[in-house]
């Protein structure tokens, strides 16, 4: 069996959907939840669904190989869900084409260094675009460059307002 890893830093919305999906799978399980954040809501959720959580400082992440050491026995894949934080070389190179990310836009637009949750939603509103998406990508060295695996169109509304969920499938 498979083991998935989740890197997350936010509400989790994403990471709980995909622990349920997977919770009965015979082909692949989420092991672990990893965040950022010591107060991210993914992390109540996670455990809720008797999945173990770990919480890592920028040292850990970036300098030291402790989260690589752990993703090596933990992972056979890293879905980042929410994960704000641009992932390592040294982590993309050990797992090349097993980190997928989950964007909240039709990529190429849209996607950068900063380009993340509402901040995502905001461009979109203000360059008027009549539909928008989400897109699952394989993680490479750069942010949102990685080979797409799959897109989804959304239509936009008529309202703005990004807090309450402006958008509709076609």
């Amino acid at each position: 069996m498979k083991k998935i890893v989740i890197l997350a830093s936010g509400s989790g919305t994403n990471a709980e959907n995909i622990i349920k999906y997977f919770k009965h799978s015979p082909v692949a399980k989420v092991a672990l939840v990893l965040s950022n954040k010591k107060n991210a809501k993914v992390l109540e959720k996670a455990k809720l669904l008797d999945i173990k959580t770990l919480t890592f400082n920028k040292k850990d992440f970036y300098e030291s190989d402790l989260i690589l050491k752990l993703l090596k026995k933990e992972a056979d894949y890293i879905i980042l869900a929410g994960f704000l934080w641009k992932v390592p070389e040294k982590i993309v190179k050990t797992f090349p084409n097993k980190i997928i990310n989950i964007h909240p836009a039709l990529l190429p637009k849209y996607g950068g260094k900063g380009m993340y949750g509402n901040n995502v939603h905001k461009a979109v509103i203000a360059h008027k675009e009549k539909e928008t998406g989400i897109t699952i990508h394989y993680v490479n060295e750069n942010y949102d460059e990685g080979a797409i695996i799959f897109q989804d169109v959304i239509v936009q509304t008529l309202s703005e307002d990004y807090q309450k969920g402006y958008f509709r499938r076609p």
